[in-house]
């Protein structure tokens, strides 16, 4: 399969058919320019034509009220306006929920089925998504703000494409038969792991169901999963999907909720056999702690970054400026692998400064389900402030300012691209993981300068490297401490492209066939021989 370009996420929060540079930019740029304005959030919001018909927890097959009878909002975050309210499911759902799972792996057909029936109803799964694009697309950006565009023909065709690559490798787990000093016949069993908690973010709550109940179906496992808050429509809908394409009652079964409770009472659990997250490094060292305190159960952790974006002086600096501003802005900057520290080369840096702004001021924000809107609002009122409070620390720190900086508009939570220059290294929006379109570009004169510098962070998840001298990317690629590394591209995502991050970036591998790794155990199976005819 081609690479595909998406980033992805958690509590954030990562292809198929290719996001071009022709999407991201779409459009006479100069018509444009009014979308960064007040005027376009005040627009009146476009009605999205689906209808959102599942609210409740999914248990066992059924769609069932939260114990408590309790229902939370999600809402719109064009305008801050209720969507649908949502059973909100705490500890006693979630016993609920495993103990389903539990019997769905112990007596269900799930792990004793053939690897390629499995298959085959991963594969009715994803063509049911096919099927379903555009309904799911819709629910995805009414969701979550993100351009329908990007939903619709990025997004959740590379979901459907991710259930088949997963399908694919269903009836290809193996294990090894081993040499051994003596008279024994020795083999390995790859056996599913049992019970997979699963936290997934919200800024791509799609991609992040098809990272974790992918790998997890293919290798026989049992499942629950605990939606972000901000964004539980989508899951539910593809959840129901999947139990017409003939998932066993039990098998998957999903909750929403919050993290303090939902969410701990899952990764704490004591008869969950795996946890695995996608989100914030703080949040991940809580997952990581209560299953360590728990049952000692393994933990697939892929957490926050700080990715530096490295121009150097030969780059192609107009390909360089569009592929910096995609690394960066791209999912309203929502991304945990997004370009956030642009270093370039001091040779170009004006030249690269100049552009950079440019193509930010020309970016078009707007309602994300109008046609030509490169970026839609922030997830909600907490991220909305919390970027503001980072442009604001950047102007304070004595950083330069060079466009943006305000929200746009009275309602909703839409925010203006912004750039800074002359950004040092010991500043907050240098260091912390902002999650906005807040680009970020320092100045770095030689290689080993820029290589220590760019290491010099907790995170490790991923990196960019511009450059026409293939020694330069070999040194650069070699050198960087980090998951991911993309060479005069970035975001490019593929679903045999493992993905996750060095140091506090997180723990594991998703995607690929590093992901299988993850819901596995691997037992040796040792047996006497008397009389062998050979060893």
């Amino acid at each position: 399969m081609a690479s595909r370009r998406i980033s992805g996420v958690i509590s954030r929060s990562l292809s198929l058919r290719p996001l071009s540079s022709s999407i991201v930019s779409q459009g006479n740029r100069s018509s444009l320019v009014h979308r960064f304005t007040t005027a376009a959030a005040l627009e009146e919001p476009i009605t999205p034509s689906v209808r959102v018909h599942d609210t409740q927890l999914l248990i066992n097959g059924k769609f069932v009220d939260s114990a408590s009878g309790k229902t939370f909002p999600t809402l719109d975050p064009r305008t801050g306006e209720v969507i649908a309210n949502v059973a909100e499911g705490d500890a006693e759902d979630i016993d609920r929920a495993v103990a389903a799972a539990r019997k769905a792996f112990d007596e269900g057909p799930w792990p004793k089925m053939t690897a390629y029936e499995r298959s085959r109803i991963l594969l009715r799964f994803a063509d049911l998504v096919d099927q379903h694009n555009d309904d799911l697309a819709a629910l995805e950006t009414w969701d979550n703000g993100k351009p329908y565009l990007q939903s619709a023909e990025t997004e959740v065709p590379m979901f459907s494409r991710l259930f088949r690559y997963y399908a694919g490798w269903a009836d290809k787990i193996h294990g090894l038969t081993v040499p051994a000093d003596g008279p024994y016949h020795v083999q390995t069993l790859h056996e599913p792991i049992g019970v997979a908690g699963q936290i997934i973010p919200w800024n791509f709550p799609l991609l992040m169901f098809a990272w974790k109940v992918g790998p997890a179906l293919a290798t026989g496992n049992t499942i629950v999963l605990k939606t972000a808050e901000q964004t539980p429509l989508t899951a539910l809908y593809a959840a129901r999907l999947l139990h017409e394409a003939g998932l066993p009652p039990g098998v998957l079964n999903v909750v929403s909720g919050y993290g303090p409770t939902a969410g701990a009472a899952l990764a704490g659990h004591m008869d969950v056999d795996k946890i695995a997250f996608t989100g914030s490094t703080d949040t991940g060292k809580i997952v990581h702690e209560l299953a360590a305190k728990s049952n000692l159960k393994p933990a697939t952790l892929e957490l926050g970054g700080k990715s530096p974006f490295i121009v150097c002086e030969d780059a192609d600096i107009d390909k360089a400026v569009e592929q910096a501003h995609f690394a960066l802005f791209f999912n309203q900057g929502q991304c945990c692998c997004a370009g956030s520290r642009t270093f370039v080369h001091e040779r170009v840096y004006d030249e690269f400064l100049e552009k950079a702004k440019a193509r930010a001021q020309s970016r078009s924000v707007g309602d994300p389900f109008q046609k030509g809107i490169e970026q839609g609002p922030q997830i909600d009122s907490e991220q909305y402030e919390k970027i503001l409070r980072y442009i604001k620390s950047g102007i304070e720190s004595n950083a330069t300012l060079e466009c943006g900086g305000d929200k746009v508009g009275s309602k909703g939570y839409y925010i203006q691209p912004t750039v800074f220059s002359n950004v040092k290294d010991d500043m907050l929006i240098a260091q912390d993981e902002i999650f906005g379109p807040v680009q970020s570009i320092l100045k770095f004169k030689e290689l080993p300068e820029v290589i220590k510098r760019a290491n010099t962070t907790r995170y490790g998840l991923a990196a960019g490297v511009f450059t026409q001298n293939i020694d330069v990317a070999n040194t650069l690629s070699r050198a960087l401490r980090a998951g991911t590394v993309w060479v005069n591209c970035f975001d490019v995502f593929d679903a045999a492209i493992p993905f996750g991050g060095y140091k506090m970036s997180g723990i594991g591998r998703e995607k690929g066939v590093y992901s299988l790794n993850n819901y596995l155990q691997v037992k040796a199976v040792v047996t006497s021989l008397k009389n062998p005819a050979w060893l």
